[in-house]
């Protein structure tokens, strides 16, 4: 097959029609984009990025909305309904996404969240959600450093923090005692990599940039803040690491390494009531 089904692909306008226009799937034949997804202005010859899927009749099918997920994916998506065969998640299409119940964890139910993998069943030839999330995470050795930036994806609580799906690929963990801002399972974060553990290859994650790096960043932005501030911040090493938090968006930890090096460059003063500009 030569057009990637449930991803995007380039294909040519080979011919309009009342109902829309035809594109050109090479081995696959021609495939529809339905008037009410044709951009204005469209003719033969042009080339459009779509979307593939199978319709209702299981006919390949264009169109320019954006899914919530493409095979190959994991995403946070709500059932729509549920049939006597599976649940039909809601993925930004027309036609909802198939997840049937040997491919659910727990029995689905309808207007709760869950994280699945999309892929295309080998038997049928449709694509597919699966809610056994691990079946579908690579098993080889990830290649990041300590401090390197990745995408994650929240994937579920469990009693040590956060599981994490790593650029939709790897398994990760935020620590619990590492954590200082809510999270919920299919929330999308930048993170980083904490370190990669050798026995197992999963990722131990923080949220916040490692060493150094993290209080000179955050030492700027606390510095600024005074300086917005008409020179005071009545936030100091006493305060509540949520007010802290809810401010800055970072640990007491970083807060207080933060004041330390403003302090050491003779950059700010410590009060009893707070931070005041030197």
């Amino acid at each position: 097959m030569n057009v990637k089904l449930g991803k995007y692909n380039q294909l040519t306008v080979v011919k309009e029609v009342d109902f829309g226009v035809y594109l050109d799937g090479d081995d696959d034949g021609e495939i529809l984009l339905p008037t009410r997804y044709v951009p204005e202005g469209c003719k033969p010859g042009d080339v459009l990025n779509v979307f593939i899927y199978l319709d209702n009749e299981e006919r390949l099918i264009a169109t320019t909305l954006q899914p919530l997920v493409q095979v190959g994916e994991f995403a946070c998506l709500e059932v729509a309904w549920i049939n006597e065969f599976g649940a039909f998640l809601d993925w930004g299409l027309m036609k909802d996404l198939f997840v049937p119940f040997r491919e659910q964890k727990m029995k689905m139910q309808k207007g709760r969240k869950y994280i699945v993998h999309a892929h295309v069943d080998e038997d049928s030839y449709r694509i597919m959600g699966s809610a056994k999330v691990e079946r579908y995470l690579s098993k080889d050795m990830p290649q990041y450093e300590p401090g390197e930036e990745v995408n994650i994806l929240i994937w579920q609580k469990t009693d040590l923090g956060f599981k994490a799906i790593v650029e939709n690929k790897f398994s990760g963990l935020l620590y619990q005692n590492e954590i200082f801002q809510p999270l919920e399972t299919g929330m999308q974060l930048k993170a980083y990599v904490k370190q990669v553990r050798q026995e197992d290859g999963k990722i131990d994650l923080v949220l916040q940039k490692l060493g150094a790096k993290k209080v000179d960043d955050f030492s700027d932005v606390l510095l600024q803040h005074i300086k917005d501030n008409d020179g005071f911040t009545s936030l100091n090493d006493k305060s509540a690491a949520e007010d802290i938090y809810d401010t800055f968006g970072v640990s007491k930890k970083t807060f207080k390494k933060a004041v330390g090096d403003l302090y050491k460059k003779h950059l700010i003063v410590l009060e009893e009531g707070g931070i005041r500009l030197a």
